[in-house]
């Protein structure tokens, strides 16, 4: 500010400078060319017009007395003297001092209104991008957090503070509001205080603590909120108008919102009806399948040995398929009610990807499984439990969508802070048009296996698992090809300390994990030896087996 300060000071100096020298110089050309007094009084007339269009009043006032004198003591009779002879004389310098005059303020009046209009086009622009800004932004509830910054970006302003009467909350375009060594303390909450005040009053005060100027922002008949910038460099009709735009763009992201909300609520009721009209399709399904083979069994005429084998092999099929779907229908429950908990060991991730090969060795047993592990394998901190739900889902994908006695390649690898599991498969591929929708509830894709059953729920189960560990999953595939699903979560080497356990966060202390696993194993239920030797890994308390697309 002391460095503009200084600047405009140099700037008015060498416009007096500037004008002395022109008149200096014009003198002594008009002296050395003989003119007369009508020439020079003329050109004077435009050095005088010359610097109240170009440097303002002052310095054509200055430059009307200078030119007088010189006129008079050069041109005028008697010359070499500021005294005057006759009439004539008197008339002469007499009709120039006022022509100086009349023309000076003629000039300044033109230089005034050209500024000004320069002044209304720059609003009128500034006040346009500000528009477009604000009707553009993509993120309407961010927005309402921009509007301090674009404010002051587009009118050169120091900081703007902006006050939602709705939110109760007060956006400031400087990261702190700075505070004075007034008596009277000036903290963000005794602005917010003053702002409230302003919005509720219809005359506010003209100026606020620290220099800010408030406006009230009103939309219709209600006051949306508060608008307060420093310095007071706005005129009125522009900080009018630019109260007007604020009002309306809150008004707008406020209606953007609800809407959004009201679009939510109609989607989770849309998909709530989808899932229990999915659920009852593929839960009737096996049943049907079961109630028809344990009725012919049970009524046994005519039946031999292999027709029942065939039949008791039905009902086991779809037994587990069924409890598959119930298996995901509990995850589904589990996610969206917000119940998934993260409890981090140490782990090789070699001997994880073992132990969920093993998991699903029923799935895979007509498939050539290789892992790949990249060195050192040092212990990671994740959640078997939950990581390995995502990649029983992965691998009963792998092997429900590829022939027999394909290769399935299981690798994992350490990348930008990240440890990444990759399934690789030499199947058929996703159809690119299938690729952004996979992750999606009951989405199964164009080209479906005929062989392969499941809910379309699989997917996105897997995508909820990793959002709550702080992970992801992505997918590259190409038609013929094969598929790729990675998984990453991040890289913790180091045991993590987190006192409490909550819903989607758990307890990675060793007593906090001592207290769950008892706890873990108080509620699971019965099982045997051999189920708890094969899967050493598995939560007892997770639902059944699941997945499919």
């Amino acid at each position: 500010m002391r460095f503009v300060q200084l600047f405009e000071w140099l700037r008015e100096l060498l416009h007096w400078m500037l004008a002395s020298a022109i008149t200096s110089f014009v003198t002594a050309v008009l002296v050395l060319l003989h003119a007369d007094s009508g020439t020079a009084g003329i050109i004077y007339l435009v050095l005088v017009v010359w610097a109240a269009t170009l440097a303002g009043r002052a310095v054509s006032v200055y430059l009307a007395v200078i030119s007088s004198l010189l006129f008079d003591y050069y041109f005028l009779e008697p010359r070499h003297s500021f005294g005057l002879s006759g009439v004539q004389s008197w008339l002469s310098i007499f009709a120039y001092v006022i022509s100086c005059v009349i023309v000076s303020r003629v000039a300044e009046r033109a230089r005034r209104q050209t500024r000004q209009a320069e002044q209304r086009r720059e609003d009128v622009e500034r006040l346009y991008v500000l528009s477009q800004e604000m009707m553009l932004h993509e993120d309407a509830a961010g927005l309402i957090r921009e509007i301090p910054r674009l404010v002051e970006h587009n009118f050169a302003l120091n900081a703007v503070l902006l006050y939602v009467r709705d939110e109760d909350q007060l956006y400031s375009s400087v990261p702190n509001i700075p505070v004075s060594g007034d008596a009277a303390p000036f903290t963000p909450e005794t602005i917010r205080e003053s702002l409230r005040a302003v919005s509720t009053a219809w005359e506010p005060n003209s100026e606020l603590p620290q220099g800010y100027t408030p406006v009230n922002l009103v939309f219709g008949m209600n006051s949306v909120g508060t608008l307060a910038w420093k310095p007071a460099t706005l005129s009125r009709e522009v900080a009018t108008s630019v109260a007007a735009q604020v009002a309306i763009a809150i008004t707008r992201a406020h209606a953007i919102e609800a809407s959004a909300r009201l679009e939510a609520a109609r989607a989770a009721d849309k998909l709530r009806t989808a899932l229990i009209d999915s659920l009852t399709h593929e839960l009737r399904t096996p049943l049907t399948a079961i109630r028809a083979a344990a009725t012919t069994l049970l009524d046994g005429h005519g039946l031999d040995g292999e027709t029942r084998t065939e039949l008791a092999t039905i009902v086991d099929e779809e037994s587990s398929r069924l409890d598959s779907l119930i298996g995901e229908a509990m995850e589904v429950a589990e996610i969206e009610a917000d119940g998934i908990r993260v409890r981090p060991e140490p782990l090789h991730t070699g001997t994880f990807l073992e132990q969920a090969v093993e998991e699903s060795h029923d799935q895979l047993a007509t498939r050539r499984v290789k892992i790949v592990v990249q060195q050192p394998d040092n212990p990671v901190w994740f959640d078997p439990h939950v990581i390995g739900r995502v990649l029983r889902h992965l691998l009963e994908n792998a092997a429900r969508y590829t022939p027999a006695n394909s290769r399935i390649l299981l690798r994992s690898r350490r990348s930008l802070g990240n440890v990444e599991l990759l399934v690789e498969d030499d199947g058929p591929g996703i159809d690119p048009r299938d690729l952004p929708l996979i992750f999606e509830k009951f989405y199964r894709g164009r080209q479906r296996v005929p062989a392969a059953k499941g809910s379309g729920m699989g997917l996105s189960i897997t995508r909820a698992l990793m959002a709550a560990h702080g992970g992801g999953i992505d997918v590259e595939s190409k038609l013929g090809r094969g598929t790729v699903f990675r998984v990453w979560i991040p890289l913790v080497e180091k045991s993590p300390n987190v006192p409490q356990e909550t819903p989607g966060r758990g307890d990675w202390g060793e007593a906090g994990q001592k207290e769950m696993a008892a706890e873990s194993e108080a509620k699971r239920p019965v099982s045997t030896q051999a189920g708890e030797a094969r899967h050493p890994f598995r939560r007892k308390s997770d639902p059944g087996e699941a997945g499919s697309h």
